[in-house]
């Protein structure tokens, strides 16, 4: 059995997908397929069934995923070892984020600390950021909601609440804070369902006895203020993502507790760099900084 065999195994198995597979891995799909039935050879039973061009993996193909992933992890987590080991600030760290409003200065702070490190960022889905982290392509999740499983490691970093974003000339721009049931006729712009700010915001308004008139929904966090700013409708933008640059009010909610938890994450089985453990720290030091200055800002009102 080849290692080639099981790379190329791997790729077929997630695509279930000949001709995707190939073109994934950059080879030919008559190539491809002699590797695989190569390996079916070496294994004595096919690993997928056939429906002329479909492919579904069968019970012997699901079984030997799971050990194929298993060793292509390890072999991948001692050339990461080795690479640490042989010359610690020249790696790359690899971050899968759910929203990137606090990296840029998280980035920022590491790279002086650490100027020769580089960093390879995705930003994606919950599912997609687990994806990658179970099968051990990331070193670090910064997410929102927390993730929890056998294999993961979750640390929660921040408690961020959430704010009631308003225009400036708004009928509640000279206020410090308001109560849900005085938002309940507003217009509101938001991100769409799924997403857990707005999942959180709708059932909490839900309780309180209406549900938000969105006129605009979106996948773009980062467009809400824009929006905001311009005066379409108001909107719950979590502290983390205020920019204090723009012409937008912030309020805090009176009556109901409206925060959502950032989590750093990790596979538990994953080789951690040194680069990767100061980033780690750099992480902690930020979000620690930000819960005292709110705490001063809380104690101060």
């Amino acid at each position: 059995m080849e290692l080639l065999q099981l790379q190329y195994f791997l790729a077929v198995a997630r695509l279930e997908h000949m001709t995707e597979a190939a073109r994934s891995l950059h080879v030919t799909q008559s190539s491809l397929s002699k590797t695989i039935g190569r390996l079916e050879e070496d294994l004595g039973v096919p690993l997928f069934d056939r429906t002329g061009r479909k492919l579904r993996l069968n019970e012997y193909g699901t079984r030997f995923l799971r050990r194929a992933e298993r060793a292509l992890f390890e072999l991948e987590q001692g050339k990461q070892e080795i690479r640490d080991v042989s010359n610690p600030e020249q790696g790359t760290i690899e971050l899968a984020v759910t929203n990137a409003s606090t990296l840029p200065t998280i980035l920022r702070e590491f790279r002086k600390q650490h100027p020769h490190t580089q960093f390879h960022v995705q930003m994606l889905t919950t599912q997609e950021m687990i994806t990658l982290l179970q099968r051990g392509e990331a070193d670090y999740g910064l997410s929102s909601p927390p993730i929890h499983g056998d294999d993961m490691e979750c640390q929660i970093v921040f408690i961020d609440p959430i704010l009631v974003a308003v225009p400036e000339g708004h009928r509640l721009a000279n206020r410090s804070s308001a109560a849900l049931t005085e938002l309940k006729n507003e217009s509101f712009v938001g991100v769409k369902k799924g997403y857990l700010t707005r999942d959180l915001v709708d059932d909490v308004c839900l309780s309180a006895g209406f549900a938000p008139n969105y006129v605009y929904e979106g996948n773009e966090p980062a467009r809400l203020t824009a929006l905001v700013e311009a005066g379409i409708g108001i909107g719950f933008i979590p502290s983390t993502a205020v920019n204090p640059r723009e012409h937008i009010r912030y309020l805090r909610i009176e009556d109901h507790e409206l925060v959502r938890e950032i989590a750093l994450l990790w596979h538990r089985d994953r080789y951690i760099s040194r680069a990767a453990l100061a980033f780690r720290e750099v992480v902690v030091q930020y979000f620690g900084a930000l819960s005292k200055q709110a705490k001063s800002e809380a104690g101060g009102r």
